[in-house]
């Protein structure tokens, strides 16, 4: 890394499933991005990933941006077509993740639909001990995303390991040291949870963090409940939402975390559409600050 202000990195995702990530990371990369997180939704579509990381690398060039995680998106504990080739995009990824530089693969559990999220611990033991070996061999951590995906204990597809207690009754099944997060403040506080507690209990198991945020409107939770016609939460872009950043990255610093914090964009109610990546620039400015600004070094 260049300086020690980038033992954090701020970056954003890129989507890799179509084909055009190294043409996208070639057109943004110099907006001032310091990392990337390729992935993919549900599928690679059949990819040459080694091709693909090489062409990435290639589009990043002589820049000093990382793309240190990949991500895989769908449901690999289900048996449909698509949920089959997630598995196998899993594997993908996992087996080729060194042609990107990347150390560590991130998505979903997986979910057995329709059941209760205990129900799907026996399905997510047989597919992750398998995984977390594969991952263990390749020198890959494995990090889950802490997104519900509208889902909750009772019921949903997708993810398990949306929920802290759901986080114990999954680490316990898979106990292994490079199992873990991708974690952010947006998906606990639409479920009202406060974040930053959050990280002093599991900053050990946090492995990416995704910059997204989140916009809590306590007027209509006071008036209408959460479960009335308005809406109650808004996930944001860093920088427009209720979190406090520099908590969070001053949080993450004391538990000796480091690593990138990649922009989750495409869900921010204000700026998207032709604003997506004015919001993004402006989150990633803002993260910027919040990490401390520009490293100074002390003349002395």
């Amino acid at each position: 890394m260049s300086n020690p202000a980038q033992s954090i990195r701020i970056g954003t995702m890129i989507s890799a499933s179509g084909g055009e990530a190294a043409k996208r990371i070639g057109q943004i990369a110099d907006l001032g991005f310091e990392s990337f997180e390729p992935f993919f939704w549900q599928t690679t579509n059949g990819q040459d990933l080694a091709e693909l990381g090489k062409r990435c690398r290639e589009a990043i060039g002589e820049r000093d941006i990382t793309m240190s995680t990949l991500g895989m998106f769908g449901n690999p504990l289900e048996t449909e077509a698509m949920d089959l080739e997630t598995l196998q995009g899993w594997k993908d990824c996992i087996d080729n993740a060194h042609h990107f530089g990347a150390t560590c693969v991130a998505g979903f559990t997986g979910r057995v639909r329709g059941k209760p999220l205990t129900d799907s611990l026996a399905r997510y033991k047989e597919i992750w001990s398998e995984l977390s070996r594969r991952a263990a061999d390749k020198g890959v951590k494995i990090a889950f995303e802490n997104c519900a995906m509208d889902g909750n204990w009772q019921s949903g597809d997708w993810n398990i390991a949306h929920n802290p207690d759901a986080w114990e009754l999954i680490f316990n099944e898979t106990p292994d040291d490079h199992i873990g997060l991708e974690w952010e403040p947006c998906h606990q506080m639409v479920y009202l949870i406060d974040p930053i507690p959050q990280i002093r209990k599991w900053a050990h198991k946090i492995f990416h963090v995704h910059g997204k945020d989140a916009t809590i409107r306590w007027d209509v939770i006071r008036e209408h409940g959460i479960f009335g016609k308005l809406p109650f939460v808004f996930m944001r872009t860093p920088g427009f939402g209720d979190t406090n950043w520099t908590d969070v990255i001053s949080e993450l610093r004391l538990a000796g975390w480091s690593g990138s914090i990649d922009i989750e964009g495409w869900h921010d109610p204000v700026y998207r559409g032709e604003l997506e990546m004015t919001g993004q620039v402006h989150g990633l400015n803002h993260l910027k600050r919040c990490r401390g600004g520009d490293f100074v070094t002390d003349p002395v």
